[in-house]
């Protein structure tokens, strides 16, 4: 019996709280030698945070859903044009970030965050995240969507290129960039980075778009 289809959809309101999750698994399995958090109180946290700073005009987020369920997550942002302004809810997050604060461990986790922030250039599009069931590793929906940050690219005129981040101690991610035409553009080698989440060495992948196509 083959496995029900994988749609890719734009993220709702409604997906906030299985997306807090995934991201909350994801965090705690990169980074568990750090973080002394509860998978739950994360998950609420950063729950939180999406109910109070939605994706706006310059970011992006799509989820994978299988029979309704969401099996998967990436974010996305980008630099607006000089043209364009920022119209982001800035101040309404401050609230549930005040209170992340409160919590033990997260600021540990915002300050790592913080520090790996990536600011993008101009016809950059940074994949700031990517979350997978657990349960649905290596079934190919880190692939899609993938596959989804690359249709966005192609379609949008000022973008010509995706870019990312990983730990230099995650090989299995970093082939499946590799594999996807993703190209190590530089190095880096963070202490801070190190004393906060527990990854000194990160690599900051590149693909170029060519023509109407991400290769």
């Amino acid at each position: 019996m083959s496995a029900a289809p994988i749609t890719i959809e734009p993220m709702r309101p409604e997906y906030n709280r299985p997306v807090s999750q995934l991201l909350a698994q994801a965090f705690l399995a990169k980074f568990h030698r750090r973080l002394r958090l509860n998978e739950a109180v994360l998950a609420e946290g950063l729950e939180a945070l999406l109910d109070y700073a939605p994706a706006g005009p310059f970011a992006l987020r799509s989820v994978a859903l299988q029979q309704g369920e969401v099996i998967g997550s990436i974010g996305m942002k980008y630099k607006p044009a000089e043209d364009q302004q920022v119209r982001g809810k800035l101040l309404p997050a401050l609230p549930a970030v005040f209170s992340l604060l409160r919590r033990r461990g997260m600021v540990r986790l915002l300050a790592g965050l913080a520090t790996l922030e990536h600011y993008s250039e101009a016809g950059e599009c940074y994949i700031t995240d990517l979350a997978v069931h657990p349960a649905h590793h290596s079934k190919g929906v880190g692939r899609l969507l993938l596959g989804w940050a690359g249709e966005a690219v192609a379609a949008d005129p000022g973008l010509d290129r995706l870019s990312l981040h990983v730990a230099a101690s995650n090989p299995r991610a970093r082939q499946l960039y590799e594999r996807l035409s993703f190209q190590t553009s530089a190095c880096q080698n963070r202490q801070l980075l190190h004393l906060l989440l527990g990854e000194r060495a990160w690599d900051y992948m590149v693909l170029i778009q060519k023509g109407r196509q991400i290769e």
